[in-house]
């Protein structure tokens, strides 16, 4: 598992970091061509275009609807709602633009979208599981995350898409070896209900591939220790 705090070049040897960087943009080029390919929709972007069925689409549209309604603001519906949301609000701050797709339709999913990055010529796919009610996040959660890329039709380790999954809760030790051991694309990210990402992960598949570069560190404001959230640098720079 790469905690994206660390550097891991430093543990590739020059051939091999020269045989990934090849590799890599083959992939690059494969997937740029599907990508702009006219003609092809994927299940993923199928599923992107769902028209949503209810009457907010955004952590302020549903607060307000949650009011007019005078919903229980201790259901399990308007915990993980809301939490959805918060999730979808405080991923934007890092370049995310989801959208919310809960419902029969979702195939397990719970946030869609795209997320732009400078390590790729074109927008990540990204799917998004969010637990907002596990005491603790188990690596069964992690096999339902595999199983949502199978739903979106994103099966396979080349397939452009990132899974995410997203908890209040710091990713336990079986999480972390049940992500690495993923053949997909995986990651997790520690959301607290506030919106404040306070961690974020994933494995060796997407290290080596969409997110080769990327690196993940903590800011903290005016030095205070509770005041402190995730920062992206690429290639040294920071970018969210």
């Amino acid at each position: 598992m790469y905690h994206l705090s660390h550097k891991s070049s430093g543990l590739l040897t020059k051939r091999n970091a020269l045989t990934l960087s090849i590799r890599f943009a083959r992939q690059m080029k494969s997937r740029y061509a599907e990508y702009r390919a006219p003609g092809i929709i994927s299940t993923f972007d199928q599923i992107s275009c769902l028209k949503s069925h209810t009457p907010h689409h955004d952590l302020t549209s549903y607060l307000e609807y949650a009011t007019q309604n005078k919903l229980d603001p201790k259901s399990n519906v308007y915990v993980g709602t809301r939490y959805e949301y918060t999730v979808q609000s405080a991923f934007k701050r890092i370049g995310m633009s989801l959208k919310r797709i809960g419902g029969r339709d979702d195939y397990g999913t719970d946030l869609i979208g795209k997320w732009s990055l400078p390590s790729t010529p074109f927008p990540l796919k990204v799917l998004i599981q969010c637990k907002a009610h596990a005491m603790k996040v188990s690596p069964a959660h992690a096999r339902e995350l595999e199983g949502a890329f199978a739903g979106a039709g994103a099966g396979s380790s080349n397939s452009g898409v990132l899974g995410i999954l997203v908890s209040p809760k710091s990713a336990s030790k079986g999480v972390r070896e049940s992500l690495g051991r993923s053949h997909l694309p995986m990651g997790y990210a520690l959301c607290t209900r506030d919106g404040k990402i306070m961690q974020m992960m994933w494995n060796k598949i997407a290290a080596e591939g969409e997110l080769a570069g990327i690196e993940c560190g903590l800011r903290y404001t005016n030095g205070d220790l509770d005041q402190r959230e995730i920062v992206l640098t690429w290639k040294g720079k920071t970018i969210y």
